[in-house]
């Protein structure tokens, strides 16, 4: 797993904030050593029809074709050590044996090229109601389904995140799919604690016999940090939601140089939730334990 490559609570970030920033397209996709068994979960899930991780509306296939030109563009110009595109519009993932034939007409333009990134690639559409989840695929949630949420708004997608439907963030989030440009897309960041290292979590990961102790807790608690990405694509004018997870066993702060300051950044983000917050993050019951368990990475690194 990677090792904090992303760390929103060291104090540059405040949780349960839209904290967009401008993307740098070079930073768009984000792939690490962990590509090719990150691809093999994706293959696994996508081969589980219970996993239900692809759905796509009937009249999607062109801006699902449209993320894929932007990415069979991209990935190889970026990353020529990973990834080399064929006369026959195969895109191939070096020293890994995956191979996507994006010429065929066999499978939905976006699950194929998803196949490919570690990214999960979401589409938005504008309708009557706001933007609407259309298309998706969707390997790694943290704490929601697709099942649940394909073809919802805005509004139903965010039903029981704190502070969204009916207040400032929710707005503030409108306004910004209305506004984005196709030469402007932007990033955001968020975390969550788990007590696994499983990539798709459709439900909560927290177990309650990990977090009685905080010994138990610092041994098996993982940071997952989702970076999200939002993009207008500009022939179809839909915008593509991009999501990638980087999740951290809370106990290899001890070898990070920073680690200290990292634990207890999580501790101050932590415990200056609010109740709602808490309990929607699944932790309102553990805050303490999980506090008193990052408390022991600077206890151990003494």
């Amino acid at each position: 797993m990677s090792r904090f490559t992303h760390t929103p609570y060291d104090g540059s970030k405040r949780p349960f904030t839209v904290g967009l920033e401008p993307l740098d397209l070079r930073e768009w996709i984000e792939p690490d050593e962990f590509l090719a068994a990150h691809l093999d979960e994706k293959e696994r899930l996508i081969a589980d029809p219970k996993a239900f991780v692809f759905a796509a509306e009937a009249d999607t296939e062109a801006a699902q074709r449209e993320v894929a030109d932007l990415l069979v563009a991209h990935l190889p110009a970026q990353f020529p050590n990973i990834y080399e595109l064929h006369s026959d519009y195969s895109l191939i993932v070096k020293n890994t044996g995956k191979c996507v034939d994006l010429s065929s007409c066999s499978e939905a333009p976006l699950l194929a090229i998803s196949r490919l990134v570690q990214e999960d690639l979401v589409l938005m559409r504008k309708g009557y109601d706001g933007y609407r989840l259309v298309a998706a695929s969707l390997c790694f949630p943290s704490s929601w389904s697709l099942a649940e949420k394909f073809g919802g708004s805005m509004s139903a997608i965010h039903e029981g995140v704190p502070d969204f439907n009916g207040h400032r963030m929710g707005l503030m989030v409108l306004r910004i799919f209305e506004r984005l440009e196709t030469d402007k897309p932007v990033w955001r960041l968020n975390w969550s604690l788990y007590t696994d290292a499983e990539l798709h979590h459709p439900v909560s990961g927290l177990c309650d016999e990990v977090l009685c102790k905080p010994d138990l807790a610092f041994e098996q608690l993982y940071v997952r940090v989702e970076k999200q990405t939002l993009r207008r694509l500009p022939d179809s004018g839909d915008i593509l939601f991009t999501i990638r997870v980087h999740h951290d066993p809370v106990h290899s702060l001890l070898k990070h140089p920073d680690g200290g300051q990292l634990a207890q950044g999580l501790k101050t983000q932590l415990l200056g939730l609010t109740e709602e917050q808490l309990d929607y993050k699944g932790i309102k019951a553990h805050a303490s334990i999980i506090a008193q368990a990052l408390d022991m990475v600077a206890e151990e690194r003494v």
